[in-house]
């Protein structure tokens, strides 16, 4: 497979003379100064802070997002790993086609899922969308990733739900006209009553346009689905993701994806605004099409925090690949403070089969990597928290970087990642880095990562672990 991190924009980045890689532009604070390399790696967007709100509780997300499909005027886009069935969901689907706009033809719909979740069980993500498409199938798109490692015998004979170890559709954000949210939820009950993550809305027209332009060319090469449930891929793509030339299919979807980022590099970041507090660079992790910009980005925030700093660093399922460990442990200066889900407040908790011991070898994965930590002296700096809340599972991801003596974060990345080996190898992943010099603003991202580390315990991974998860970690860690 290729391996492309952004192509020629990014190469020159990586080829720049020291002082441009320091360049402060568009910074002007001394704790963001040293951001400045983000703009030769991601077109960046500089926004006011009060265009920004922050979203604590599943209830509000679920009731914006139920809002927004009410009122939106011009363009909708949902972006998520899959569509839940029950009634919460329905309720969305509902409301999109009862908006008066769709109604009267004046509003397009969108929708990205992945093929192998949104396609599991006989009532599924599909079926759920199918009502949207028989009303009004000319503004609606329902499309379907499909990962090009899913071929041939893996595809013909490998159960549901265990095909999508295989590579995944993860990325979630969803565009309301000029209004984005981004978010590691899905559409699905639980992210929307018990199930803890981190939610941003951000209005802002040039932000949405190239969210909508990206998820587009995603678009381009899925799968579309048609009112009475077929799938079919646009007649203007040549390449199958399951069939024919896996590296042809590669080589056309990476190259349609960087071209829209370097466009956006190119031109975006020319002449950026002076006068805004708040600065936005997407991010985009594709390793299966040979897109690594997110993990170059997030590893080189990792090498760079110094001394003095903080890092508070969030995932639901904790299992650090093996780049972003050493760089934590051997170039990383900064206190880090590491929040997990506990076995407990594991998603998978209870579930049946193989994915029963899920929570199990996330604890395993912790205590391995708590291991290595004080193996290398390093267990004072680095700590794991881990999320327990009764009643309630964790799913939140993402990070705040406080600058030396600085009581508010000044950066924080949010989206699907979870900075593990499924989030760099396998998955369609996306996230924002946000770096702000505004002090309010600063303020509530520190009550955000506050409010989630107030239900963090100091993390006891030396549990008890089955033999078999033991074995199924050493031969399937990448999975997880």
């Amino acid at each position: 497979m290729i391996r492309r991190l952004v192509s020629s924009v990014f190469e020159t980045a990586l080829q720049s003379p020291p002082e441009a890689a320091i360049c402060p532009y568009p910074f002007s604070k001394p704790e963001t100064t040293h951001f400045g390399w983000l703009t030769n790696i991601s077109p960046c967007f500089p926004i006011s802070s009060n265009h920004i709100k922050i979203i604590t509780e599943p209830t509000q997300f679920y009731n914006t997002v139920l809002q927004y499909c009410k009122e939106a005027s011009h363009r909708i886009m949902l972006v998520s790993l899959y569509l839940g069935t029950g009634e919460l969901e329905k309720r969305i689907v509902n409301a999109l086609m009862a908006n008066e706009q769709f109604q009267k033809q004046n509003l397009i719909i969108n929708v990205l899922l992945d093929y192998t979740r949104g396609s599991r069980d006989t009532e599924n993500s599909r079926t759920v969308l199918q009502p949207l498409l028989q009303q009004n199938d000319k503004n609606c798109t329902v499309s379907l990733y499909h990962t090009p490692v899913l071929r041939g015998i893996l595809k013909k004979y490998m159960p549901h739900r265990y095909n999508e170890l295989i590579g995944l559709q993860h990325m979630k954000l969803y565009i309301f006209d000029d209004t984005l949210i981004i978010s590691g939820a899905n559409l699905s009950n639980d992210y929307f009553t018990n199930r803890q993550d981190r939610y941003f809305v951000i209005k802002d027209k040039k932000l949405t346009d190239f969210y909508y332009g990206l998820v587009n060319k995603v678009q381009s090469f899925s799968l579309k689905m048609d009112k009475d449930n077929r799938v079919t891929f646009a007649s203007d793509w040549k390449c199958s993701p399951y069939e024919g030339s896996k590296e042809l299919f590669v080589e056309k979807a990476c190259d349609a994806v960087e071209q829209h980022l370097n466009h956006y590099i190119a031109e975006q970041n020319v002449h950026l605004v002076q006068n805004c507090d708040t600065f936005i660079f997407p991010t985009f992790q594709m390793g299966q099409l040979g897109v690594e910009q997110d993990s170059f980005i997030t590893d080189k925030i990792f090498a760079e925090a110094p001394q003095n700093s903080k890092l508070k660093i969030a995932t639901g399922y904790f299992n650090l690949t093996t780049q972003y460990m050493t760089t934590l442990i051997q170039e990383c200066d900064a206190n880090c403070e590491i929040l997990i889900a506990h076995p407990k407040a594991n998603g998978f908790l209870g579930s049946k089969g193989l994915s029963s011991g899920i929570p199990f070898a996330y604890s395993l994965i912790a205590e391995k990597f708590r291991q290595i930590c004080t193996k290398n002296g390093q267990h004072y700096r680095i700590k794991l928290i881990e999320y327990l809340r009764e009643g309630w599972t964790y799913h939140g991801k993402g990070l705040w970087y406080y600058a030396p003596n600085n009581d508010y974060p000044c950066m924080t990345m949010i989206g699907s990642p979870n900075f593990g080996d499924r989030s760099v190898t396998k998955d369609l992943e996306t996230q924002l880095v946000i770096v702000t010099e505004n002090q309010q603003f600063r303020k509530q991202l520190h009550e955000e990562c506050q409010q989630l580390y107030e239900w963090g315990l100091p993390a006891d991974t030396k549990r008890k672990v089955p033999l078999w998860v033991n074995i199924l970690v050493s031969l399937f860690k990448g999975y997880f």
